[in-house]
């Protein structure tokens, strides 16, 4: 049975087909994220350091960190992504104790960060692409690390799935020319929006089984990509990850987090009630007030999304007795509640 070892100084995470689903999350990220760009260029790390621990809270066991900032100040990213890799990476170590995937294009950075980081990491990544299959696959073996490897090469990305496996299978055997162990490559397959490719989820299915049962090597997916651009993201990521894990994948990059409601929303919300006649009662706190009206929660939460591969794995026997389905699931004792029971159980031995 194939088993991927992802370890941090104290902790292992296993990726495998008979283990829980691996979550890796993807928040520590600055792509696509102006204000943590921006904070990051400061040296402001207070947003990292909230992500990290909310993510961990929310059931992530392995997490992605990327560096990619873009610096006004200096463009080259061959310059300030590999010291900032490293300061991040020292940072979240930390503060957290699970396993780190380290995530860049940059192979300065990728090799800054397996000398900064402790434990086993994960490298994320590698693709078909000669120049890259020539510089990352040194490290990997250098530092005895798994790695992700991307299905697409010089050709860029096929949307047969055909090629996608091929170009799997040539990183996997180029791989065991480095004496890398195919239980040490993860492949994302690649995850094509449905909205614009409707058989995206069935080939994704497809490959997985594929890359299951003629590679035998684990797998990894970016998995908002399905639902890109369509409403109602978390439907269909919800119905998207447990069908993957049936058809044998292993892991994810994704967010495991529910951001929580502002400021704004509550008070937004708080004037429209107001304007209908409606009165709250006095001193509800904020948190009362978004649980009564479904608005979420004014702290970060485990997303939908972590429910379904909570309850995936509930239903694949990778959660015996659904003991961890139960303590995320279970509705807290009221306040009190516990002493009442205790007074009771002395009134009737009396």
């Amino acid at each position: 049975m194939t088993r991927t070892i992802v370890e941090s100084k104290t902790k292992t995470a296993i990726i495998g087909f008979d283990q829980p689903f691996c979550v890796i999350g993807e928040r520590i990220n600055p792509t696509g994220r102006k204000k943590l760009a921006a904070e990051l260029e400061a040296g402001d790390f207070s947003t990292i350091k909230r992500d990290a621990i909310a993510q961990v809270a929310a059931g992530a066991t392995v997490l992605d960190i990327n560096a990619g900032v873009v610096y006004n100040s200096n463009p080259n990213p061959n310059e300030t992504e590999p010291p900032l890799m490293v300061e991040i990476l020292k940072l979240v170590q930390g503060l957290v104790d699970v396993p780190l995937c380290i995530d860049s294009s940059v192979p300065a950075a990728l090799e800054a960060g397996l000398a900064a980081c402790e434990g086993r990491p994960l490298l994320n990544s590698v693709t078909g692409e000669e120049d890259r299959l020539e510089l990352i696959l040194p490290l990997v073996k250098k530092y005895n690390v798994p790695v992700v490897a991307i299905s697409n090469d010089d050709t860029g990305i096929s949307e047969d799935p055909d090629v996608r496996f091929a170009v799997a299978k040539k990183i996997v055997e180029r791989a065991a020319d480095f004496g890398i162990p195919a239980n040490d490559i993860v492949v994302d397959p690649l995850v094509m929006p449905i909205g614009a490719m409707g058989t995206a989820g069935l080939q994704v299915f497809t490959l997985v089984r594929r890359l299951r049962d003629e590679l035998g090597v684990n797998t990894t997916c970016g998995a908002s990509n399905i639902s890109f651009g369509l409403p109602n993201r978390h439907g269909i990521n919800n119905a998207f990850l447990p069908m993957a894990m049936g058809a044998g994948m292993t892991s994810a990059i994704m967010n495991p987090v529910t951001l929580p409601i502002s400021q704004a929303k509550i008070t937004e919300k708080k004037a429209s009630l107001a304007a209908a006649g409606i009165v709250m009662p006095e001193g509800m706190d904020d948190e009362a007030f978004v649980t009564l009206f479904g608005m979420g929660s004014t702290k970060p939460r485990a997303s939908d999304e972590m429910q379904a591969i909570r309850a995936a794995n509930f239903l694949t026997d990778n959660d015996p007795h659904g003991k961890n389905w139960i303590q995320h699931n279970k509705a807290p004792a009221a306040e009190g509640e516990g002493g009442r029971r205790r007074a009771g159980g002395r009134r009737r031995r009396a």
